[in-house]
């Protein structure tokens, strides 16, 4: 009985929270795309709406959020067959923050709670905002070894590594594991991912990473260059003509590669999952898992940072504060 009346007082709490919180946060600072471009065309807006939080929605009070290379991509067009309709939008996958406000249906988190997440490729409204609004199943609590700028850095590359070792190679225990672009924030991920599930692992990176990659627990490193998407087709040719397209040239390499080598080929994404999220933090708290963070910009000089992005003045991983 007694458990059952502090339940509901704090569910009563967290009414509240919302009621007093709406009162204020109707609207917020956000970086909005209006248009495709260079990193020119990003603008820092004061009064961006902050919408109604749906009943499995939870609002993060952003502390910090990490540049992907998806985000200045789709700042240059990358995605416009999906995106450009909806302009402005805001870009951002990766936050790291406390929660502000949770829906009806959230369960698994509370207000005041330090968590970290990552949105859907596919999200409208992204992370550049002083308040994010994420999927309950896309975000949790943060790993508490890490600060906000640490686990920023880690959702989505992590969770596009963890994806494609765990639900499309299905690695398992002594296997040897070939991971080819150590040095990027998901290769980086996928060799610790692959490593703590008792892999053995070798690399490709570039030079300056190969001590990097080692210690992270590679066996060999090489030296690279190389690169592929699927994507741009639909781009190019529209949804309709694009994603048949797409497929049809995953196809062909599947095919190629299994009769040429017999190696399997498959392409893979990111998407939420909670379970990898989960065991993503308990990595990150035993010191198994972490993305350095080479610099930080206040959210206010986003443009800077995209222009460091663009032009490979900073290689490693760049991460915007917001406070």
């Amino acid at each position: 009985m007694e458990m059952m009346r502090i339940s509901i007082h704090r569910r009563l709490l967290c009414s509240v929270y919302k009621v007093v919180l709406r009162s204020y946060v109707n609207s917020c600072r956000a970086v909005l795309l209006p248009r495709f471009g260079g990193p020119e065309v990003l603008q820092v807006h004061s009064d961006v709406p902050v919408p109604d939080l749906k009943p499995n929605e939870v609002l993060v009070r952003s502390r910090a959020v990490s540049i992907n290379p998806l985000d200045t991509r789709m700042r240059s067009g990358y995605g416009r067959s999906i995106f450009e309709p909806l302009l402005p939008i805001i870009l951002g996958r990766d936050v790291s923050g406390e929660v502000a406000a949770i829906g009806a249906s959230v369960r698994s988190l509370v207000v005041g709670q330090e968590v970290f997440g990552a949105l859907h490729p596919t999200a409208i409204r992204g992370t550049y905002t002083d308040y994010a609004i994420l999927p309950e199943n896309e975000v949790t609590a943060k790993p508490s070894s890490l600060s906000h700028v640490e686990a920023s850095a880690i959702p989505f590359a992590a969770l596009t590594a963890w994806r494609a070792l765990k639900s499309t190679a299905r690695i398992s225990e002594g296997q040897r594991i070939l991971v080819v672009g150590g040095g990027g924030a998901v290769g980086f991920s996928a060799i610790q991912l692959a490593v703590a599930a008792g892999c053995h692992v070798a690399t490709t990176c570039g030079r300056e990473s190969v001590d990097r990659m080692l210690k992270a627990g590679a066996e060999q490193a090489v030296d690279y260059v190389a690169e592929g998407e699927a994507a741009s087709l639909a781009d190019n040719y529209g949804l309709a003509i694009g994603l048949p397209l797409a497929k049809g040239a995953e196809l062909k390499k599947q095919i190629k590669y299994r009769y040429s080598h017999g190696i399997e080929y498959s392409w893979t994404y990111m998407r939420a999952d909670f379970e990898g999220l989960i065991e993503i933090r308990k990595l990150c708290d035993a010191g198994r898992l972490k993305i350095p963070v080479d610099k930080t910009f206040p959210i206010t000089q986003v443009k800077d940072a995209h222009v460091a992005k663009d032009k490979k003045i900073i290689p490693g991983k760049v991460v915007l504060e917001l406070s």
